[in-house]
Order: C-alpha cells, then structure tokens, then sequence
C-alpha cells in the first residue's frame, strides 16, 4: 500500500484527489490543505517555496511515499526547488492540458482559465511557447474562482456572474476548448460548462495527473493496491471549507 500525500493551496486539490481514488482505490492518502494561506496566486514564488517546504517536511513525517503537488500556482513556484532539495521524494506537479488542447481545437482557439501565478510561471510559458505557433492561445485569471469553491458556492447568481465575467471573453475570442489550470476549478465545471454551451469542451488536467502518478509509483517500484483505503485530511486554517468538499468527491 502507498502512502500518497497531497497539498494544495486549499480545498482544490481534491479534484487531482478524486481522480487519484479512481485508479488507486486501496491507498493511504495525506491530504494538506494550507487554506491559512489561500489563495496562493497573488504570492510571491519565495512565499510559495516556504510553505511547500513546511508541507512536505510535515506529509513525510506522516509517512509519505509520494507527494502530489495538486496546485498549479505552487507547481509552477515550487517544485523544481522541492526536487532540488528533497531528491529522495517523488513528487508530482500539475500542468495545464495545453497540448491536448492545441490538438484537439476546431476553431483554432483555446483558452487557458488559470490563476496569475500560474499563468506568469516558466512551467506554463514554456509549455505554452511549444504550441502558439499553430494555435491562438487566450488567457484569463479565474478572478474569484477559488474563493468560490472554498467557500463552497458552486452555483447560484454570485457563481453563475463570478464564472461568467472571466469566462466571456475566452468564449468571444472563439475558444472552442477551455483548459482549467487550477485544481479549484473542475468544481466549477458543471457551471462553466454550462455557461460555455454544448460545443465547447472544458478540460480538467487532473486524470492525466492520476495517471501520472500511477506511472511513478510503479517506476520507482512502490506498492500499490494492497489496501485498505484510508484518508488524513489536514489544514492549516477553518477545516469547515475542507470537509464541505471533501463530502463532494465521496
């Protein structure tokens, strides 16, 4: 059985979660949820490095096998200085699915819903820079977005004006796929696509990640499947946010 711990800014990373389950039903999980310091995109990458040393020294000494950095802003901020620093660890980093995007475009447009700090990470420009030679790529924050999830107002007319108002201009520039690049985000999935109609498709990054993961844990030769499921959920500020969506991905 792997121990797979988790972090993210706050609630989101129980998207990657979810889809984690999925795959690896007979796992320990460690799930860190650092909601005292959400949202993480306004940070600066110093700010964002500190905190993911706190949490990784705090998930290995639960037990860790591996860390999912389920959060774009500290992948893009952090991870290649946790790789650095801590190399015996496997970690596991979110990026946003730009490539099946600029592949599977009709109209020749795609648009990227991410926070600032994902969005201004060299992770992201360079993934970015592979394929906007050939598609037109069209960004925007999701202001407000996560704010939305962890005080768990998924619809309603403050999320419906919320998702609306950074959505819209994506979808008038003719984005024809939608890449969400924070895990906060597919919570809002439902209602983003709603708002974008029936012939746009919404992509959530985080099975490819789930499958990634599967693929490290199998690389590096750690167990797996040997059960029984398990979940820690831990947190920095108000649990009330966590255990509000965690009740979601059940």
């Amino acid at each position: 059985m792997a121990s797979i711990g988790i972090f993210d800014s706050g609630s989101g990373g129980l998207s990657v979660y979810r889809e984690l389950k999925k795959i690896l039903p007979q796992e320990r999980y460690l799930y860190f949820s650092d909601n005292a310091h959400c949202p993480y995109g306004e940070k600066t990458a110093e700010y964002i490095q500190d905190r993911a040393r706190t949490i990784t020294d705090f998930l290995l000494e639960k037990g860790a096998d591996i860390i999912v950095v389920a959060c774009n802003t500290a992948t893009a901020a952090a991870i290649a200085t946790l790789r650095e620093e801590y190399p015996q660890v496997p970690f596991i980093g979110m990026e946003p699915a730009v490539k099946p995007a600029a592949l599977g475009t009709r109209s020749g447009v795609i648009g990227v819903l991410a926070t600032a700090g994902t969005l201004k990470g060299s992770k992201y420009l360079h993934t970015r820079g592979r394929f906007e030679d050939n598609v037109s790529i069209v960004e925007h924050v999701g202001e407000g977005f996560v704010e939305l999830v962890e005080n768990g107002i998924l619809e309603g007319e403050k999320a419906l004006d919320t998702v609306r108002a950074s959505l819209q201009p994506l979808l008038d520039k003719g984005a024809d796929i939608i890449v969400l690049g924070c895990t906060h985000y597919p919570f809002l999935q439902p209602l983003i696509q709603r708002l974008a109609g029936p012939s746009v498709q919404v992509i959530d990054p985080a099975p490819a990640v789930a499958r990634q993961t599967l693929h490290v844990l199998q690389e590096k030769g750690i167990p797996t499947g040997k059960g029984p499921f398990s979940i820690e959920l831990y947190h920095s500020g108000d649990p009330e946010s966590l255990h509000r969506i965690y009740q979601l991905v059940q």
